[in-house]
């Protein structure tokens, strides 16, 4: 067994950082929302509290197993059966918001599609590293990896959840392409799945109208360009030192889901350039991190696990910034570690935990 050395201390304290801004923001974002609702302004927050307990728990378990115990075959694919059939077993519940996407226990909900971030990652992981001395063969490698990732992909692209699906095939392809698969296998698997992504955009009406609001807001700014403006509006409200924290007004039921996918919004908005910023660069500092425990993983599987939560996290994050200001259509994917939402601050706690354990025997 590797050499243990002490975790990543550096990633362990950007991540407490966005847990707090996290939680500051939640409830600066749903306490007005939660009041109306629920007469209970902090309701948001206490639910986020018990969620990141969970999470913070789940932390600390995943970073004292070693990360090869993660990664034996009954667990994985016991794992990869659980998450498909929670898949599958969601589409026949009642749907919310006209999506089937949660499980419900009580005031608790969770989202299988999150789960199903960190169980690709331990398969492609796994899977990948066994399969090391022959990555590039079709179909003893390429074709089971692409289709065990196609099935999880198209599981949540019927919720719909388009966005997770995304982070979905970003981190399949990251994590092939870490593995030392050839870019020409990777381009057929970008074609191949292409003509998919076209129909579920422009054969989707309300999917090719936000693609048209992202070229054009201003077209229709009570419609589909609305959130986008409103998001761009409270932005750049916000100017160097922003408007002061629990004093933005977009909030104010301006901008629709402020506490959770569009809670960047509100930092622009209440924190500034400097509070956005700051939140931007420690999303970079956690990629610096996370690739640096890729490059000193002590063995194949180490350095694929890494890349895979390097580029969850990132990946998403990314994403989220780029929506928010505007650079992609409006799609609904939450910030990690500061966006409202449990199942993804649990997912990626749990992924971060993980990280610090390779972090351990990386040199």
């Amino acid at each position: 067994m590797a050499k243990r050395y002490g975790h990543d201390k550096v990633l362990f304290g950007a991540v407490i950082a966005l847990l707090v801004v996290g939680v500051v923001m939640v409830f600066s974002a749903s306490a007005v929302y939660a009041t109306e609702i629920y007469k209970q302004p902090a309701m948001f927050l206490l639910r986020q509290l018990i969620w990141l307990a969970l999470g913070v728990g789940g932390l600390f378990l995943m970073m004292r197993t070693h990360y090869r115990r993660l990664a034996r075959p009954d667990l994985v694919f016991t794992a990869v059966f659980v998450v498909v059939a929670l898949l599958v077993a969601v589409l026949f519940l009642d749907p919310s918001r006209s999506t089937h996407r949660w499980l419900r226990w009580g005031p608790l909900s969770l989202q299988p599609s999150e789960l199903a971030k960190l169980v690709l990652i331990l398969f492609l992981g796994y899977f990948l590293e066994r399969r090391r001395r022959a990555v590039n063969d079709v179909p003893g490698t390429l074709l089971p990896a692409a289709l065990i990732t196609a099935v999880l992909v198209g599981l949540v692209v019927i919720e719909p959840d388009l966005g997770t699906a995304a982070v979905l095939g970003l981190v399949a392809g990251t994590m092939f392409f870490a593995a030392g698969m050839r870019l020409r296998y990777l381009a057929y698997l970008a074609l191949a799945a292409a003509p998919a992504a076209y129909l579920l955009i422009v054969r989707v009406p309300y999917r090719l109208a936000r693609v048209r609001a992202f070229l054009d807001p201003a077209s229709d700014p009570q419609g589909t360009g609305f959130q986008m403006l409103q998001s761009l509006l409270a932005v750049g409200s916000g100017g160097i030192a922003g408007v002061g924290l629990m004093d933005g007004k977009q909030k104010l039921f301006y901008l629709p889901e402020a506490h959770t996918d569009f809670i960047f919004a509100v930092v622009g908005e209440e924190l500034g350039l400097l509070g956005a910023g700051a939140v931007a660069a420690l999303f970079g500092v956690f990629l610096w991190r996370g690739l640096r425990i890729a490059a000193g993983a002590p063995d194949g599987l180490g350095r694929l696990l890494a890349v895979g939560v390097t580029t969850m996290v990132a990946g998403q994050a990314l994403i989220n910034l780029s929506v928010v200001l505007g650079l992609l259509p409006t799609k609904g994917i939450p910030l990690p570690f500061i966006s409202y939402g449990g199942s993804d601050l649990l997912v990626m706690l749990l992924g971060v935990g993980l990280l610090l354990n390779i972090s351990q025997y990386a040199d």
